[in-house]
Parts: C-alpha cells; sequence; structure tokens
C-alpha cells in the first residue's frame, strides 16, 4: 500500500521542498534537489535521475537490512528459528 501511494505521489509531482545533495565536508558536489529529480518524469525516470551514490546507498541499506532479518540473532530475539532450520 505504501508503494502504491508513493507511485502516485510521485507520478503527480510531489516531492519534499529540500536539497538532496549539494556541498559536503569541503567536497563540491553539484547541487541536487528533490524538485529536480521530480522535474525528470516518472517514477522510472526519476530512479534514473538519482546520482549514482543514491541508488547505492538505497540498494546497500535494503540489503542490510534484508541480511540482518535473516540472521540467527535477529530472529532468536523475536523468538522464532529460521525457516530452513526447523521455523515456520
Amino acid at each position: 500500500m505504501a508503494g502504491f501511494v508513493g507511485y502516485c505521489l510521485q507520478s503527480n509531482g510531489v516531492h519534499f521542498p529540500w536539497g538532496i545533495q549539494g556541498q559536503f565536508a569541503g567536497y563540491d558536489l553539484p547541487a541536487v534537489s528533490f524538485g529536480d529529480i521530480a522535474a525528470a518524469g516518472g517514477p522510472a525516470d526519476q530512479w534514473d535521475a538519482l546520482p549514482t551514490a543514491g541508488k547505492a546507498q538505497i540498494l546497500l541499506v535494503i540489503g542490510f537490512l534484508e541480511m540482518y532479518g535473516e540472521t540467527s540473532a535477529a530472529l532468536e530475539m523475536d523468538g522464532q528459528k529460521h525457516y530452513v532450520r526447523g521455523g515456520k
């Protein structure tokens, strides 16, 4: 449901009013705002307009959360077992 709402919002040009990239820690990066990304078109075009570092950050965070959710320690804290080791 959240994905559907996000897709509808992006398709209609709704975006955050601040910047996504700019000068940081002495590095002079080109200024990119969420408005610049939203002006690229639909959600697929907006993904293409994201800087490569932003895409990498999104994919790495999702990958980390997926790997952490599969670890035995995280499952044991929730009182479960991994599904290939006798869990549900």
